[in-house]
Parts: C-alpha cells; sequence; structure tokens
C-alpha cells in the first residue's frame, strides 16, 4: 500500500471517529440504569438512561428527561467526562485541518516535503489524544454510575464513543507510520545530480539543467 493510500486510509478513519466522538458527547444514551433491582425494573420495564447532559426516565407510557444544569453538585465522573469529551471535540477541527494541509494534493505557499512531514505528525499527534481523552470518558463514566445506581445496560451513545475512539486511535497511528519517501518517488528538495566538468553535486532544479549533465 502506497504512502498516499495509507494517509487517505488514516484521515477518513480519523474523520469518522471524530464524528462518533461528537455523537456520544451530544447525545445522552451512555447508560441505563436502575432505581429497583434488576428484577424489579425488568418486570416494570421502568429504566433510567443518563449521558453528560441529561437523566431520562424511560418507560412504554413515560419518556421524560432532566437536564443536569448543577455543575456543582454533580458527581466526579460526570464532570471529568464532560471536559474530556469536550476536549476532543475541539481538537478533532485543528487535527483534521492539519492533517488534509499535509496531503500531497494540497499545495500551499512555500510548501515542503518536511514542512508536510511535520503537519501530519502534529495532526496525528492530535488525534491520538483525542482517541485518549475519549476512551478514558466512555471507560470511567460506566464505572461511576454502576458505582451509583444499578448498571442494566450500555446506551448507545457509549458505543458511538467506543467505535470513534477505536477509530481515532487507528487512524493517529496510520498517519504517523506512513510519513516515509517511497523509495520510487524520491523528493526534489533532496535530489542531486553530478556535473561532469568540475564532478561537484547540483541540485536538480530546474529541470532543464538536467538534460546539460554529462557522465560521472
Amino acid at each position: 500500500m502506497s504512502q498516499m493510500r495509507r494517509q487517505l486510509l488514516g484521515t477518513a478513519a480519523s474523520g469518522v471517529g471524530w464524528v462518533g466522538v461528537i455523537v456520544a458527547t451530544a447525545t445522552n444514551d451512555w447508560v441505563r440504569t436502575c432505581d429497583y433491582t434488576k428484577a424489579t425494573c425488568v418486570r416494570m420495564d421502568e429504566l433510567s438512561s443518563r449521558g453528560l447532559w441529561a437523566e431520562c426516565v424511560i418507560s412504554p407510557s413515560l419518556h421524560h428527561c432532566v437536564g443536569l444544569t448543577q455543575i456543582l453538585t454533580l458527581p466526579a465522573y460526570v464532570q471529568t467526562a464532560r471536559a474530556l469529551m469536550i476536549c476532543a471535540c475541539l481538537l478533532g477541527l485543528p487535527a483534521t485541518l492539519l492533517i488534509l494541509m499535509s496531503m500531497a494534493c494540497v499545495r500551499l505557499q512555500n510548501d515542503t516535503s518536511a514542512v508536510k512531514k511535520r503537519r501530519a505528525r502534529v495532526g496525528g499527534v492530535l488525534v491520538i489524544f483525542m482517541a485518549v481523552c475519549s476512551i478514558i470518558s466512555t471507560v470511567w463514566f460506566p464505572i461511576g454510575a454502576n458505582k451509583e445506581e444499578n448498571l442494566m445496560s450500555f446506551g448507545f451513545s457509549l458505543y458511538s464513543g467506543w467505535v470513534g475512539s477505536a477509530l481515532c486511535l487507528l487512524g493517529g497511528i496510520i498517519i504517523l507510520c506512513c510519513q516515509g519517501i517511497d523509495p520510487g518517488t524520491p523528493s526534489r528538495d533532496d535530489s542531486f545530480y553530478y556535473s561532469g566538468n568540475r564532478g561537484t553535486a547540483t541540485l536538480l532544479d530546474p529541470p532543464a539543467n538536467h538534460a546539460k549533465s554529462a557522465r560521472v
């Protein structure tokens, strides 16, 4: 697989993972808990759905949500998960821009391969950091909810966060690992030819000089 294909794969995985993290942050179906025993909740078909921003009561005849607006009284795991998920969502924007600007098809003024590599590395590190923040949140939140109440099941928001975190981690690793130069496509910044007159190395730019080169 060529460097360009690996970079495209990493970019696509990071983009889809970022969307998954945003969906997990914006929705409130992280965990489903029970105020009573599990057998009672199953028989009554009444569960509580909890997320970062609201807590809902789910039953066949009722679906009522209460916003978690009392920030100072919220449990530590909720506040920490909020902060980490917001940080992950915000990091996705500069990471995506840096990765896109490091693509070979994008040319900026005074752009070189070394600058593109630095952009890609920084973007890949940001994507991995975003994945770590999301992983910590999506693992710590259900543990904290289970300590408070009886954890019944995981919601789709938590699954979205897990999938998004895994894709971001995979995409960031691929982007960092593909920052080599393909042997068949040498960079013009490092290309030299040898002149037969003085035997000195000269940069291969402009291309017209290459026609005047002689055998070493």
